[in-house]
């Protein structure tokens, strides 16, 4: 069965962009000039997937209305004879089917998951977290569906973590059946380092199958009253078979500032537009040799975090 739903819970509070998210969602802050939530939207669309369903929350109009029509700023745009904005701004709406669902307390990502059960159906669908911004040759949910139209069973996307990170992740135990494709054995929610089974975290992009609605229905919920789909994936797992596959391309974890500023400067430096006066911009930065140490420690020992 094709996939043709993707899901997209966007109800969070994006605390870690405060104060800029006090009144607008994290989601809808810009990489360059265009979104988060429309980087995850457009590679849905490019692995062929139709519908958009987006589980919001208080708060959240901005990400309705900008997937919207509007129509008095297409009217000023004609009238000012922009018709690349134009069309730039008709096109959004028209990119795919949206339908929204309220997830109304903050129950955890498990939870968002759950309340899209009746919009889902019985059939398999994607999961597609904005704060994960893929950038790739194939598109990162498209990598998922591949391993997915091979085992007809769920994949979860996958990437190697620092030991510092570990314990921000859910890690996966599992059996390499291909090349970057395991076969899950265990999954456990941010595990301390000497309890983590590997060094494979999972990032946001899944496709699951239907059955998740039922695992996550009898998964309790956890010391913070949330309900976390590791948990409920790892019920799954004694059901039915799960995958894992580890994802090509450049991930940026844009609901933390380093990935967002990460994200914004290396995506600008590949547009034709700005890309040029961009780098030449930040080559010409002159910066006080206190200054310049201090970015150069930095960055060598980011580097190092990754390795």
């Amino acid at each position: 069965m094709k996939v043709r739903k993707a899901v997209f819970p966007v109800a969070g509070l994006g605390t870690r962009f405060l104060p800029a998210t006090k009144a607008q969602p994290k989601e809808m802050l810009p990489i360059v000039d265009k979104p988060a939530i429309q980087y995850a939207v457009e590679e849905a669309l490019a692995a062929g997937i139709e519908a958009m369903i987006m589980v919001t929350g208080r708060g959240k109009d901005a990400i309705e209305n900008h997937f919207d029509r509007s129509v008095e700023l297409e009217q000023v745009l004609r009238a000012q004879g922009k018709a690349d904005l134009l069309r730039e701004v008709q096109m959004i709406p028209e990119l795919a089917a949206f339908c929204y669902i309220r997830q109304k307390a903050p129950l955890g990502l498990g939870h968002a998951v759950l309340v899209t059960r009746d919009l889902v159906g019985e059939e398999p669908f994607a999961v597609l977290l904005a704060d994960d911004l893929i950038d790739a040759a194939v598109p990162g949910i498209q990598q998922i569906l591949e391993v997915f139209d091979r085992y007809r069973a769920s994949v979860l996307a996958v990437s190697p973590v620092s030991r510092e990170e570990l314990n921000s992740y859910g890690i996966i135990a599992g059996r390499e059946v291909a090349a970057g494709v395991y076969q899950v054995t265990d999954l456990v929610e941010k595990p301390a380092p000497q309890d983590a089974p590997s060094n494979l975290g999972i990032v946001g992009r899944y496709v699951l199958t239907p059955q998740i609605f039922e695992a996550l229905e009898q998964t309790p919920s956890d010391a913070r009253g949330e309900v976390q789909l590791t948990h409920a994936l790892k019920g799954l797992l004694r059901r039915q078979k799960v995958y894992a596959v580890e994802l090509k391309g450049r991930r940026y974890d844009t609901g933390s500032k380093l990935g967002f500023l990460q994200a914004t400067v290396e995506l600008a430096l590949k547009r034709s537009d700005i890309g040029e006066a961009f780098q030449a911009y930040l080559r010409g930065l002159k910066l006080d040799p206190g200054a310049r140490k201090s970015v150069v420690d930095t960055a060598r020992r980011t580097a190092q975090k990754k390795r």
